[in-house]
């Protein structure tokens, strides 16, 4: 077996949404806080760039779906902050 950068990007990919989920179990980290929704869409991100090379097509839409929904945290983070001021 080959390791190669993709496979590298889609191991930190995993390890961030993992660090992440521990950090909002822990009460370390809020879901409401734009990190959260941050780490998890670059954790994804980082996973369909490693799909790229071996695609796997379950693995892409649960990866797509969790960065849709990731930026709609982030947008209702703005938006709510926005509609406050």
């Amino acid at each position: 077996m080959h390791y190669n950068i993709h496979d590298i990007a889609g191991n930190l990919g995993v390890a961030m949404i993992i660090i992440t989920y521990l950090l909002l179990q822990l009460g370390r980290i809020r879901s409401d806080n734009i990190y959260y929704s941050l780490l998890n869409a670059a954790g994804a991100g980082l996973i369909i760039y490693s799909l790229i090379y071996e695609f796997n097509l379950s693995a892409f839409i649960i990866e797509a779906f969790w960065v849709v929904i990731s930026f709609i945290g982030i947008f209702r983070r703005f938006y709510i902050k926005k509609r406050k001021k």
